[in-house]
């Protein structure tokens, strides 16, 4: 550890608030790893055996735990075991091990007990710090995407063609809803009128009919029809919904 115990780190930015338990039963080596994790942007809590870190993790949901494989009692690979064959989220904590032996047998051992990785002591604090992103990006889960298009305090279902506002229905005639369908379905673009007009449901109607449609939809989503934020003229192009920048994103994706 004597790589580990010169290391300078230099201070980077948060790590997206990962919480590391690192878990060591060699008092120096939790504090050096601690302090250097620390530098490296992280949240850092420590135990020094295996019911420490299970008091830990009764009380904090952990992103990584960096685990040592020689403790007294329960040593890390049983530790490691037993978090895989218990319930959600212990049972999928990312777990990187330390060891110091460098035996084959030894580190297949720790691989079949679930450990996501594994590194020998002595290491350079740069490598432990590299494979301790590599986890963090492998086992970041994707959000679920959003099926709502969000504009203000309003969210509209495309596959049921409901508006709420604030979780309450906002009532909307065939035509508002499919208008609204119409401008959703630009992600936030300028639709001309007579692309309005030209939509299906209204037979090719006049272009003057799509402006008292847009003046009926505003009464329904415009604190201000004057002053519209949604529902936007643009002046000699037509109008567009001003949406959620993420769903625009995902929509021309």
């Amino acid at each position: 550890m004597s790589a580990l115990a010169a290391a300078r780190a230099t201070p980077k930015p948060a790590s997206k608030g990962a919480h590391i338990l690192v878990v060591d039963d060699d008092k120096r080596i939790r504090a050096l790893l601690s302090r250097y994790l620390m530098r490296e942007g992280y949240l850092v809590s420590s135990a020094a055996n295996a019911g420490e870190a299970s008091a830990r993790l009764k009380d904090f949901a952990f992103d990584l735990i960096v685990l040592d494989v020689m403790m007294p009692g329960e040593s890390g690979t049983q530790f490691a075991a037993r978090l895989r064959e218990g319930p959600e989220p212990l049972r999928s904590a990312p777990i990187l091990m330390l060891t110091a032996l460098h035996e084959t047998a030894n580190r297949v051992e720790g691989l079949e007990a679930g450990v996501d990785d594994y590194l020998a002591k002595p290491f350079d604090p740069r490598e432990l710090a590299l494979r301790i992103a590599s986890i963090l990006r492998r086992s970041r889960r994707p959000e679920p995407a959003d099926p709502l298009v969000r504009f203000g305090p309003f969210a509209y279902d495309p596959a049921r063609g409901e508006l709420t506002r604030a979780g309450g229905a906002v009532k909307l005639t065939t035509r508002e809803r499919d208008l609204l369908q119409t401008l959703i379905e630009h992600a936030g673009a300028i639709v001309s009128r007579q692309t309005l007009s030209s939509r299906a449901s209204e037979q090719k109607a006049a272009e003057r009919t799509v402006d008292v449609e847009i003046a009926r939809l505003r009464r329904k989503i415009e604190a201000d029809q004057n002053a519209p934020r949604h529902l936007q003229t643009v002046r000699g192009q037509g109008y567009r919904l001003v949406v959620d920048s993420s769903r625009i994103t995902k929509l021309q994706s």
